[in-house]
């Protein structure tokens, strides 16, 4: 209810300022179009009359995209043509007009709906009760349409910028192509990023264990002193369960086998139980996400708090699942000293697989903490 409320006031805001704009962009689209009447059918006098008339046109347009950014929550592409603008303006004031017409209907409702306060207390003999019970009825009624009328209004204002400020269907597949080949580009590095990382592993963690426990199990046999046989022996046992448990924790860090078998919940749970700090799990997805999503939501978290323990020094961590409109959020939070760098190895390995399944990874890290991991993850 809260979140509809605000919502609400902040397009009712939104509203008013595209009203004031909108007598700005229809004395522009009248004059442009007074302009440009007498050389229309001249070329160069059109060209030198529509530069400045397509530079004006773009710098309204710019402000009525902070606008709906704002206000409205519209995100609009930064890439369009004069023209676009040109044909956005002139189509955009009558929206703002009938914006103005719906804040107007809100202020007459909201007038009429309260009337019965300020005649009770300011008349004193009040005689047609059942008039004022009516006119106040009427006045509410009236405003709970103005207020859907509200919504609909910013929801146009969006639908109206991304159509006629929207890139073209041939720009929208050439942009899709390149971020389709950059994602691949990147899925091909991760994968090689992700060998390199599990072979240096092997290397510096369980192939020299096995090295030292080759060694002691060769000292032991050569040795003749049977009490320091038994020492080299039980230095050979301990170096292979080190040797077992590293080899469990680089098969834990490239695919956890829980996942699999019990879900994400379980297997993000286990990266809060295996972590050195508390960890809080607030989880609230109600079915389980497919095993792409799954699988990089996990790495999203295993590696944040990973980085998190190792390098802020928190004292707590918090990890938070859920989902809304087909996307899953994944957010990591620690209270630790903050500027981790984004285009580290770690981070910037996120930054590919999330991309790679078309979503978004931010990171927000001042300097001091917090530090805030944010993925969002489209869903079907």
């Amino acid at each position: 209810m809260r979140d509809t409320v605000r919502r609400v006031v902040r397009c009712a805001v939104g509203l008013m300022w595209g009203a004031a704009t909108a007598v700005v962009e229809l004395l522009c689209t009248v004059l442009a179009g007074l302009l440009l009447l007498p050389v229309a059918a001249w070329p160069h006098g059109r060209r030198a009359v529509l530069r400045p008339v397509l530079a004006g046109a773009r710098r309204l347009t710019e402000l009525e995209r902070a606008r709906l950014r704002i206000w409205l929550r519209a995100h609009t592409s930064p890439v369009y043509e004069d023209t676009q603008a040109l044909a956005y303006l002139a189509c955009r004031w009558a929206l703002g007009v009938l914006g103005a017409v719906v804040m107007l209907s809100v202020a007459i409702g909201l007038g009429y709906g309260t009337s019965w306060t300020y005649l009770w207390l300011l008349v004193d003999d009040v005689r047609n009760t059942t008039v004022i019970v009516y006119t106040s009825l009427g006045g509410l009624f009236l405003l709970f349409l103005a207020v859907q009328g509200i919504v609909g209004v910013a929801e146009l204002e969006g639908k109206l910028a991304l159509r006629l400020l929207g890139p073209s269907h041939q720009h929208a597949l050439e942009r899709r192509i390149a971020e389709l080949s950059a994602s691949r580009a990147a899925v091909v590095d991760a994968v090689n990023d992700e060998r390199r990382r599990i072979e240096r592993d092997l290397h510096d963690g369980v192939q020299q264990r096995l090295v030292a426990l080759g060694m002691l199990l060769g000292r032991a046999l050569r040795s003749e002193d049977p009490d320091r046989a038994d020492r080299l022996l039980r230095q050979a046992h301990e170096e292979s369960r080190q040797a077992l448990d590293d080899l469990r924790e680089v098969a834990w860090r490239i695919y956890p086998t829980s996942l699999d078998e019990a879900g994400l919940r379980a297997a993000l749970e286990t990266v809060a139980e295996r972590a050195s700090v508390p960890v809080r799990m607030e989880y609230g997805l109600t079915g389980e996400p497919g095993r792409a999503v799954a699988t990089v939501a996990y790495f999203v978290v295993c590696e944040a708090v990973t980085n998190a323990v190792k390098h802020a020094a928190p004292t707590r961590i918090v990890v938070a699942v859920g989902a809304e409109k087909g996307v899953v959020h994944v957010s990591v939070e620690d209270d630790g000293r903050g500027g981790a760098n984004a285009s580290g190895s770690g981070l910037f390995g996120l930054a590919r697989r999330v991309a790679a399944l078309d979503g978004r990874l931010e990171v927000r890290s001042p300097p001091g903490g917090p530090t805030l991991v944010t993925a969002e993850l489209p869903c079907a």
